[in-house]
């Protein structure tokens, strides 16, 4: 039956409302004026058209009041209204059984008045937005307890709406009817591990689910129940962190996590994992970091520290968060990475920041500093003129000259020299500034130090910067970041031990004894204890024999590489010899419950695809799973899972616990170096490449096009000087 339909004056189960007049018809009065009329229609009921099964009854009884309250939702949806759980009464102090409950129409109450005066000197209250309409409807059900056990019964229902009812087109839009389940807010919150905003999550669940029009929630929901996470968590972010990490030391093998705050604010932290700590161990002789990417909404820095591993690819071996960049800031951050190793490296590799350098000073004394080349070369063509840097000669050189490994300090300055006097740069201050701590990013003063030509420059750090920057969003919560940052940790594991079991061993084939003869004649060896000399100092720089080597023990017919020239940092089993690993893989809570969860996902889509093909059988396999879930709903424990708050539903599927002593703050949004500001210096380099993009206006003067207006132009100067 259509629910527009009804009668005046019935009260029949299928009238949609009827009119109510209190005036007394039975005088006949035929004097009745226009304002009785009014008066007669002043209210009008709307009774819901829903079957009479589904239709609820006095004093009927139910096993619990979830299913009591289960019941009235499902005939609201069908009746075409919204439903809201109202006031509530106990038993006694100290006795958490409810004796009655009153569960009412969502438009039940009427709308508080709010005043709002424009003109006002003070703070304007103005009124809340909501598409919410009170209109004091009084349509409820009230239950009552019987005998104060855990069964209940219908005390009162009142059916009657004093508003019109939702049509059967629109009650998709009802609250009840697009509510969330618990597994598609478990979907928002991984898919922002992928980097996935609300409504990017929406649009793939809705391509997952065959059609927006398969989808019960809207857009609008995923949003809000993504913002509503944030209102949540936005000001207790730090405190969960904090508390997060803190648990993860307590109770993960040799995990280290540090952290510092400014009075009681979050300003600094820093985490290595067991793993992380085996990686340093073996790759530790090198590593790098670099400190200019910012991740959160708060702007702090996130500087994740670098190192190679035995299959030349980039590994994590500690990482940090920074609120400045200050010396201090640094000086607290290498310290940290110091006590969590306890060891210094050989060689730290980052760009030109002051800060950074007088931090590793201090704190890292035995260590050798070296500065990245390729920040430093990049700055040459803003260094030098025009003219030079378009010299092929001048660069084909000097770039020769800096990224030569194989000459020594007293052979790079004297050609150093000559350069800079063949090509006039004698007063040029940047070359004198670079010469005067050439010790610092010239090959040729590191080839005494092993491993030296591991990293040149920053580009790994950089690398990673970009990897994490794929799993991490701006704007997100520090909470969300760790989750983010969990997930790219893994995704680079996962990718070393799939490079662990495909690792071969290598073999190296010369084909000619001429060849072996060239190769041997750069080498020196004293036998019998193979002692192995080679002009290139490939071992000594790489930790590698190179082809030279190789040929001469070829020729003196050794076949097996002598085990000091073995580095253990290149067994392709270093690591999983080894080491056996915790796992906590960002603290998926129960893995027990993930991994059934997992299974039963599984084992439903593997039913699907078998059934996909015959309509009757899937029609009758969802039968099965609608018995099984009207079953399920009645379980006492589902009922305690729909009774969550909000708080405790944001922990459940974030797996934190929400604290509610707030000791540490966030971080204010922090403005560092090269952040942003509006008034930042502008290179040389980026005017230059500013300019070259700028397409020149045509002057009406001269009629070329060129960087001059009529005012400025030359040749329009020019004939005005001739006619003076």
């Amino acid at each position: 039956m259509n629910s527009s339909s009804y009668e005046e004056g019935s009260s029949s189960a299928s009238n949609q409302y009827t009119v109510n007049s209190s005036i007394n018809e039975d005088e006949n009065s035929s004097s009745t004026n226009e304002s009785d009329s009014l008066y007669m229609i002043q209210e009008l009921s709307y009774r819901p058209d829903v079957p009479q099964e589904f239709v609820p009854v006095k004093d009927s009884i139910f096993n619990s009041l979830f299913e009591g309250i289960k019941m009235y939702t499902n005939y609201a949806i069908m009746a075409g209204f919204d439903t809201r759980l109202s006031t509530q009464s106990r038993f006694g102090k100290g006795n958490d059984l409810i004796r009655k409950k009153y569960v009412i129409c969502n438009r039940g109450s009427k709308d508080k008045k709010k005043s709002c005066d424009t003109l006002a000197t003070g703070p304007v209250r103005r009124r809340e937005n909501s598409t919410k309409i009170a209109t004091g409807c009084t349509a409820k059900i009230i239950f009552e307890c019987v005998y104060g056990t855990t069964y209940y019964k219908v005390l009162e229902f009142h059916e009657l709406h004093n508003h019109p009812l939702v049509s059967v087109e629109d009650r998709c839009h009802l609250k009840k009817a697009k509510e969330m389940s618990y597994s598609e807010k478990e979907f928002i919150v991984r898919a922002s591990t992928a980097k996935m905003g609300a409504t990017t999550a929406y649009k793939l669940r809705a391509t997952l689910r065959g059609g927006y029009q398969y989808m019960k929630p809207k857009i609008a929901d995923y949003k809000n129940f993504r913002r509503g996470i944030n209102r949540i968590l936005w000001y207790k972010d730090a405190q969960i962190i904090v508390n997060k990490m803190n648990d993860r030391r307590d109770h993960y093998p040799n995990y280290s996590f540090e952290f510092a705050r400014d009075g009681n604010v979050l300003s600094s932290m820093f985490w290595a994992d067991e793993r992380e700590k085996a990686y340093y161990n073996e790759f530790g002789d090198v590593i790098s970091f670099d400190a200019t990417f910012r991740t959160n909404k708060y702007q702090m820095i996130f500087v994740p520290f670098t190192a190679i591993d035995h299959h030349k690819k980039s590994v994590t071996v500690g990482a940090g968060l920074l609120s400045n960049e200050t010396i201090e800031s640094y000086c607290w951050l290498l310290k940290a990475f110091l006590k969590a190793h306890g060891k210094q490296p050989t060689i730290v590799l980052t760009d030109q920041d002051p800060a950074i350098k007088q931090a590793v000073q201090l704190v890292f004394p035995n260590s050798k500093h070296r500065l990245c080349m390729w920040h430093i070369m990049k700055k040459l063509q803003s260094k030098v003129t025009g003219d030079l840097i378009k010299n092929t000669d001048f660069r084909k050189r000097f770039n020769k000259l800096v990224w030569d490994m194989y000459i020594k300090p007293d052979e790079f300055e004297n050609k150093w020299e000559l350069i800079i006097n063949e090509f006039n740069l004698e007063d040029k201050r940047w070359f004198n500034d670079m010469f005067e701590f050439r010790n610092l990013w010239i090959p040729a003063y590191f080839n005494d130090i092993r491993m030296c030509g591991l990293m040149k420059t920053t580009s790994r750090s950089e690398s990673m910067n970009s990897f994490f920057n794929t799993y991490s969003q701006t704007g997100n919560l520090l909470l969300n970041f760790m989750m983010n940052y969990d997930t790219a940790i893994q995704k680079q594991r996962n990718t070393q031990q799939e490079l662990d079991r495909a690792t071969k061993e290598a073999s190296y084939i010369f084909r000619t004894p001429r060849e072996i003869e060239r190769h041997a004649s750069k080498v020196q060896i004293k036998m019998p204890e193979a002692d192995i000399r080679c002009t290139c100092e490939n071992f000594n720089r790489i930790g590698i024999l190179c082809r030279h080597a190789l040929c001469i023990l070829m020729k003196f017919g050794i076949k097996q590489i002598p085990e000091q020239y073995i580095v253990s940092r290149w067994r392709k089993d270093v690591i999983s010899r080894h080491y056996h690993f915790g796992r906590h893989v960002s603290d998926s809570g129960d893995a027990e419950t993930a991994k059934l969860v997992n299974e039963a996902y599984y084992n439903f889509e593997s039913c699907l695809d078998i059934l996909r093909a015959d309509k009757e059988k899937l029609a009758s396999f969802i039968q099965k799973i609608e018995i099984m879930h009207k079953e399920l709903e009645n379980d006492t424990s589902y009922e305690i899972m729909n009774k969550r708050t909000d708080v405790d539903m944001v922990s459940k599927l974030m797996n934190i616990s929400v604290p509610k002593n707030i000791e540490i703050l966030v971080p204010q949004i922090q403005r560092n170096k090269g952040s942003g500001k509006k008034k930042r210096l502008i290179s040389a380099t980026e005017k230059a490449c500013e300019n070259s993009n700028k397409q020149s206006r045509i002057c009406s003067g001269c009629g070329e096009r060129a960087p001059h207006n009529l005012r400025t132009c030359p040749i329009k100067k020019a004939v005005e000087q001739s006619a003076k």
